[in-house]
């Protein structure tokens, strides 16, 4: 059985793996990336691509494991629409057209095409293989209730997710459908909304309480109120950041020598006509937004000798990436842009991306320093869809993000997208799509960013304030350092 084989081989790969590059005693002279790490054996020695795609990662791995998209898979979702509280459901299609033709099918690779499993039942079988007696303790949290020592179905798994939606069992029970089969049958349920008086909730004991003595619910807050003034930053060393002020970013204009040709990156917009790169799967999309020029203020333009539709040169902390320039009064001075969700690349003719969306490329190695660059661009060509000998565009755009270096925001860890950046005409040898990175250079960049955290443990030996909960929140052992 394959899953036994890869994890016996991976357990032993990491214990290699962790002793070389956690060990401050031994350092790669040439930088680490996540290209060179899979290109090395003896760092990862088994990898397995779990993807609905064929994306750039998948190039390096042993084994690639295809799941579903959206039409080829159950999921739960709910997004920020409006003022409520909605869940959505989707479910492999051509399994529901199955049941409904009385046909049984085991697992969804029976029923979607090109035997594609989906993500949900990997995840279930992975744990049985890990621990097919339960002797890990890990089995028993995919086995079937109804079913004692069998894993759990799809149906029992999503069943019990709806049943546990607020008044979705009442909103069933009056059409004579259980919680799943109505998610089945609209695909989406309204629940109940709470409304903003859930703060206003008179409680006994808790909340916060006014001035004519009631007590509320108040909100998830260590006050339980809006705090305009926050203990917690304090508590954690940031008291120059508890009240609400003005901070000057890494981008701030006042950080900008503009007469260097520095300037703002905005690289974090995309056109809505992308949807990540996932566009790359939509031929009709990827015809209408297939490159991403880097936006440009026509003063802008004047000032660093750039024209439209030429070539420009865009050199980050730790590389630097060529585009093509679109001159447009839709920028601020300033600030240059570039849309993400576009610039695929494969290093192979037929394995990799989808072939109207991304380039063939070389990619070599100078020491710490990879240049990718573009060996044979999107065209017409023949398959199976007449629609690919129609490919008109001849460029698939660049792949900007390997030239951010990773920046964490110091108080929350997220990344700071935003780049300050060198924009110049190309130099001599420039070609679009070039993309140039030093990893070594990446490393001391985030070493930098790094430095300007405050390390935990914070009060109590705690990783992270436990009142700032999670989607799924761990147990509380989980919250100390």
């Amino acid at each position: 059985m394959l899953l036994p084989h890869l994890l016996r081989e991976q357990q032993r790969r990491l214990e290699v793996y962790f002793t070389r590059v956690y060990n401050p005693v031994w350092t790669n002279p040439d930088g680490a990336s996540w290209i060179r790490m899979l290109e090395e054996d003896d760092r990862v020695g088994v990898h397995v691509a779990l993807t609905p795609t064929w994306s750039e990662t998948a190039q390096w791995a042993d084994w690639v494991l295809p799941t579903g998209l959206g039409p080829e898979r159950h999921d739960v979702m709910s997004q920020e629409t409006h003022a409520g509280t909605w869940i959505g459901f989707r479910q492999p299609v051509l399994r529901e057209f199955a049941r409904k033709q009385g046909r049984e099918v085991r697992d969804t690779r029976e029923a979607n095409p090109g035997e594609v499993w989906e993500e949900a039942e990997f995840w279930v079988a992975l744990t049985w293989a890990i621990d097919p007696d339960g002797a890990l303790g890990l089995r028993k949290w995919y086995e079937s209730k109804a079913r004692p020592g069998q894993p759990v179905s799809m149906d029992e798994y999503f069943g019990d997710i709806a049943k546990n939606v607020p008044g979705l069992g009442e909103a069933a029970a009056k059409l004579g459908l259980e919680p799943l089969g109505y998610l089945r049958k609209y695909g989406a349920y309204e629940v109940p909304y709470a409304g903003q008086e859930r703060y206003e909730k008179v409680v006994e004991a808790g909340g916060v309480v006014l001035e004519d003595g009631s007590r509320h619910a108040g909100f998830a807050t260590p006050t339980g109120k809006l705090e305009f003034y926050s203990p917690t930053l304090e508590d954690w060393g940031w008291r120059d950041d508890a009240l609400p002020s003005y901070v000057q970013s890494h981008v701030h204009w006042r950080a900008l020598d503009l007469a260097r040709g520095e300037r703002c990156l905005l690289p974090t917009f995309r056109l809505p006509t992308l949807i990540h790169t996932r566009s790359a799967n939509s031929k009709w999309l990827n015809e209408i937004s297939h490159t991403n020029p880097l936006w440009v203020h026509p003063k802008d333009a004047q000032e660093l000798g750039l024209v439209n539709a030429g070539l420009v040169r865009v050199a980050t902390a730790i590389g630097h990436f060529v585009a093509r320039v679109w001159v447009t009064e839709g920028i601020h001075p300033g600030i240059v842009a570039c849309s993400h969700h576009v610039g695929r690349w494969r290093m192979f003719r037929t394995v990799g991306g989808a072939q109207i969306a991304s380039s063939i490329v070389d990619l070599t190695w100078s020491g710490s320093v990879v240049t990718i660059r573009v060996k044979e661009s999107v065209g017409p060509f023949e398959s199976l869809d007449p629609d690919t000998q129609r490919v008109w565009w001849k460029e698939v755009g660049v792949h900007q993000n390997l030239t951010f270096p990773v920046q964490p925001d110091p108080v929350s860890g997220m990344q700071c997208w935003h780049q300050k950046v060198t924009v110049s005409p190309p130099q001599p040898g420039d070609r679009f799509g070039d993309v140039v990175v030093d990893t070594a250079k990446s490393i001391a960049h985030y070493e930098t960013w790094k430095a300007l955290a405050r390390p935990a443990p914070g009060p109590g030996g705690l990783r992270r304030p436990k009142w700032l909960n999670r989607p799924m929140r761990p147990d509380d052992s989980a919250w100390q350092v």
